[in-house]
């Protein structure tokens, strides 16, 4: 799968590709990830990117020129267009939903903004899906982007050492928090790994994490909880 980066700041993904399961990814060609500096397309005797708004208001906005002709020059760069993508606070919420449907595509652009956002022409000329990671405003689009880049490797074929892992991720086959988790040792200060985890029975076990994991849910996150609660399993 190939990611396509545009920001203003590319030197801030240097450090981020040569890490953890990414750098593998990589190196074992399952993911191709190109970062591309939008002020490389910029024109004028200072290379301006951004401007302030008409109508008065604080700060600045990126504006048309650079960011069309940089996205439809690295559109341009493979056979498929792919789909491109703006980070920006007023998207479609990023969930693992999203995420699933996003490690389908086979070429993902990622439209990094600064400032105060976008001219709005880029939205209505280059037609792209706003995704938004959450309610906040982080300094630009490139941890986002991140973000994104690391959900779905997730979920590409042969990134994860076990496969199974990612289908028992919280929000993965339900929309429910993961089951509490331990390892060795048994003990450690006064705190005892369950008693139901050490006996061997599956059955007894897959019961336990399912009424755990709905324990979690309702705790911690109740709007997960549509309607009816789920029946436990096992």
């Amino acid at each position: 799968m190939r990611f396509d980066v545009l920001t203003l700041f590319p030197g801030l993904f240097d450090s981020y590709l040569q890490q953890s399961l990414l750098k593998k990814a990589i190196d074992a060609g399952l993911v191709d990830i190109r970062t591309w500096n939008i002020r490389d397309w910029a024109v004028g005797k200072h290379h301006s990117v951004d401007d302030r708004p008409y109508g008065g208001g604080p700060g600045m906005l990126m504006r048309c020129e650079p960011v069309f002709d940089a996205v439809e020059a690295v559109q341009a760069a493979a056979a498929a267009p792919g789909q491109l993508i703006m980070l920006t606070p007023q998207g479609r919420p990023l969930n693992q939903s999203l995420v699933k449907e996003l490690s389908q595509q086979p070429r993902l652009l990622l439209l990094c903004g600064r400032y105060e956002g976008f001219d709005d022409r880029i939205v209505q000329g280059l037609k792209p899906l706003e995704v938004s990671v959450g309610d906040f405003i982080c300094n630009g689009g490139e941890v986002p982007a991140m973000l994104i880049i690391d959900t779905v490797i997730r979920l590409i074929p042969g990134v994860l050492g076990d496969e199974t892992s990612s289908r028992y991720d919280s929000f993965a086959e339900s929309q429910m928090l993961e089951h509490p988790q331990y390892t060795k040792p048994r003990e450690f200060r006064g705190m005892m790994v369950p008693e139901v985890l050490l006996n061997g029975n599956h059955q007894e076990i897959a019961k336990w994490q399912a009424e755990q994991s709905l324990k979690r849910t309702r705790e911690r996150r109740v709007d997960l909880l549509d309607g009816d609660d789920p029946p436990p399993q096992g």
